[in-house]
């Protein structure tokens, strides 16, 4: 996600197709917060808190709380509150290129599918 919110990333149709509202996003608190970090040391704070403020406001985008934490990413447990989001919300799959997130798809239970943003893309455009 956080690829795709510059106009100068090749990424940014995803930004657009959310904006646009061709997927859903599940989000916790814990995640908004992360983005907002992020967005703010990458770009600036106003940034950020424009970016936050049009997540919350998509009808698309769900923000969600989770009652508990799986703990399956070991090697970057930071990353664990995107799994554990998508696996309360029963998500289609999680994109990223992040690979710390290949530990899901050797886990039998829960099955929580990993994707990259190319692959993503194919997805849409079946759609």
């Amino acid at each position: 996600m956080l690829v795709s919110i510059s106009q100068k990333s090749k990424y940014h149709w995803l930004y657009q197709a959310l904006i646009s509202g061709e997927f859903d996003l599940y989000i916790t608190n814990e995640i908004l917060t992360e983005y907002e970090e992020i967005i703010g040391c990458r770009w600036h704070p106003e940034v950020a808190k424009a970016v936050i403020r049009t997540l919350i406001k998509l009808r698309n985008v769900h923000q969600t709380s989770v009652s508990f934490r799986m703990n399956l990413i070991q090697h970057d447990a930071d990353d664990n509150k995107f799994a554990d989001c998508s696996f309360a919300n029963n998500v289609h799959c999680i994109v990223t290129h992040d690979n710390h997130f290949n530990v899901l798809k050797t886990i039998d239970f829960p099955s929580i599918e990993v994707i990259d943003i190319e692959e993503f893309r194919k997805l849409l455009i079946t759609y």
